[in-house]
C-alpha cells in the first residue's frame, strides 16, 4: 500500500472520536490528513498489533512516525495549521506527564458520556478520498 499521507487512526464505533474525526475534516482544509478506524484494514497494514488493540489511543502517522495520546492530538493540529497551530503550541507546552493522564481520563469515560456506535464511521461521498478502510 503506497503511503496516502499523514494519517489520522481512530476508535471507528466510539462516537466522540468520530465527532473528532468530523471536527478535523472541517478543519483541514487542504485536505492533507487521512483517517482510519483502529479496527480497519488501513491500520491492520501499518500499525502493529499493540497500537491497533488500544482503542483507548488515537495514533497519528506521520511519515513513519507514530505518535499517541495527546502527542498525536497536538500533532494533527500543527499539520491543520491557523489558528489550530498556536492551540497546539500552547498544549505542547504542557508536559506529557499531565497531558496523558488527561487524555486517559476522557478515553476511560467516553462512552458512557458520548456512547458507542454499532459500527464505524461511514465517509460521505466528499470524504471518500480521505477516508480510509
Amino acid at each position: 500500500m503506497s503511503e496516502p499521507g499523514p494519517i489520522v487512526f481512530f476508535d471507528g464505533v466510539c462516537a466522540f472520536c468520530s465527532s473528532s474525526i468530523d471536527f478535523f475534516l472541517r478543519r483541514d482544509r487542504h485536505g492533507r490528513l487521512k483517517f482510519a478506524p483502529l479496527q480497519g484494514e488501513t491500520a491492520a497494514a501499518k500499525l502493529p498489533a499493540s497500537d491497533r488493540s488500544d482503542l483507548d489511543s488515537m495514533v497519528y502517522l506521520l511519515d513513519g512516525q507514530r505518535f499517541r495520546k495527546s502527542s498525536a492530538v497536538v500533532q494533527i493540529l500543527k499539520q491543520i495549521g491557523g489558528i489550530w497551530l498556536i492551540v497546539a503550541g500552547l498544549l505542547w507546552i504542557i508536559p506529557k506527564p499531565i497531558r496523558d493522564p488527561g487524555y486517559s481520563l476522557i478515553a476511560k469515560v467516553r462512552y458512557r458520556i458520548f456512547g458507542k456506535r454499532e459500527s464505524c464511521r461511514l465517509p460521505t461521498p466528499e470524504e471518500r478520498g480521505r477516508v480510509l478502510p
